[in-house]
């Protein structure tokens, strides 16, 4: 991600909005810069991060776009694989043998009778090294002295723009008090990465959709403003795997004098580079779904089977489950949950949600291999139907009918 002094000279004031300058992908010199240094950290393979710095130092040059380039650079640095170099004795240990012996010189004196060469001989008798290992290996875990070994993506100059400007747009959120969304589908994804990066959040339904309240790192609920900032940031590429959405915040950057209001929804120019989950989760649930397709798509039946399309919202977390079942005629609805997976603590918070839940017509299908005894689901609102190699979609089908509203 990019750092504060990457990001704030390309954020601006507009009224009272917050607006980011990115860079246009058409622009023919922002081309020739995002190929040019494509070509030379690609050329840095098995050279140091130290020399990666010295030659982009040396491209720069005077160049009055040096937060475009260094930005470029941040972005082609950040996919990239640099490792440490493996050494005989630890660096950290080659560091306190030599600084023991005290401050050393070329040349010898009254006060400094041993010279940088006697020193450094010493450190590599003691050690068993030679003097230039020790003089090679002692600052060789430091990131200057890490090794390019891969130099990421087969980026085109389109994709590293793209991602640049990806990186301005979730960096204007270091400095928000909070996040407000709005989505209207992809719920899955949008769920999985806000558990990820463990951002605080209160939700409402909204408009055919959700609202999401998100605290932002300076709000007064967040400590660690940097760390959470930095989370926040690093979420906002998971909007993007949503099709209909809108995102506002509040955001104080520190040159501009107010607080300004930073918004961005699904019309943006920006691409997300997080991925999207599978179809579905499990083999279970895409055999559900084909046999319904089979028996019961298209114009044979009655109901029309969708995935995870409704989030039951429980306070500090949500439930979505994995397929809503819709009569065509008069809009009746049942939801169905396939409880496959055996781990004993995946069971536990998924009775716990289906509890917290409270509908009637949440239908549970339990594979009997799993430990979840009939008695733990006695107190469950829902019906529970249990199944030995695969739901009976005859049986599922008249659930659905008793159960839906």
């Amino acid at each position: 991600m990019l750092t504060g002094d990457l990001v704030r000279p390309r954020l601006h004031k507009h009224g009272v909005e917050l607006r980011v300058t990115l860079l246009d992908a058409a622009d023919s010199r922002a081309q020739r810069t995002a190929a040019a240094l494509i070509t030379l950290f690609q050329q840095q393979v098995g050279q140091s991060y130290g020399a990666w710095e010295e030659a982009l130092a040396r491209y720069e040059g005077d160049r009055t776009d040096y937060v475009v380039v260094r930005g470029l650079a941040k972005v082609l640095a950040d996919a990239a694989t640099f490792v440490a170099c493996e050494t005989p004795v630890p660096p950290a240990q080659i560091r306190a043998a030599l600084f023991a012996r005290g401050p050393a010189f070329a040349d010898s004196d009254l006060l400094h009778p041993h010279t940088r060469a006697d020193l450094l001989a010493e450190t590599a008798s003691e050690l068993g090294l030679s003097p230039a290992q020790v003089e090679a290996h002692l600052y060789a875990d430091r990131r200057g002295s890490y090794v390019l070994s891969d130099a990421g993506p087969a980026w085109t100059p389109a994709d590293l723009i793209a991602r640049y400007n990806l990186e301005l747009a979730r960096a204007a959120l270091y400095w928000s008090d909070g996040l407000q969304v709005t989505i209207q589908d992809t719920y899955k994804d949008f769920w999985r990465y806000l558990k990820l990066f463990k951002l605080m959040f209160w939700a409402t339904e909204s408009a055919g959709g959700y609202s999401i309240t998100l605290d932002g790192p300076i709000s007064p609920f967040v400590k660690s403003t940097t760390r959470y900032g930095r989370q926040l940031a690093a979420f906002l590429p998971a909007l993007f795997l949503c099709s209909d959405w809108q995102m506002e915040a509040t955001v104080h950057a520190p040159q501009l004098e107010q607080g300004l209001v930073y918004r961005l929804d699904n019309t943006a120019p920006l691409t997300t580079h997080f991925k999207r989950s599978g179809a579905f989760d499990s083999r279970l649930e895409a055999d559900f779904a084909a046999e319904f397709e089979e028996k019961f798509g298209g114009k044979r039946g009655q109901w029309q089977l969708t995935r995870e399309d409704e989030l039951l919202l429980l306070g500090d977390t949500v439930m979505i489950p994995d397929f809503a079942l819709t009569h065509k005629r008069d809009g009746r609805r049942a939801l169905v949950e396939i409880v496959g997976y055996w781990h004993p603590e995946y069971l536990r918070r998924k009775v716990a949600k289906v509890r917290a839940a409270q509908r009637q017509d949440l239908i549970l299908l339990v594979y009997q291999g799993v430990n979840l005894a009939r008695e733990k689901l006695q107190d469950v609102p829902g019906e529970v139907l249990y199944f030995q190699k695969k739901p009976v979609l005859k049986d599922v089908m008249a659930a659905v009918e008793r159960a839906a509203v």
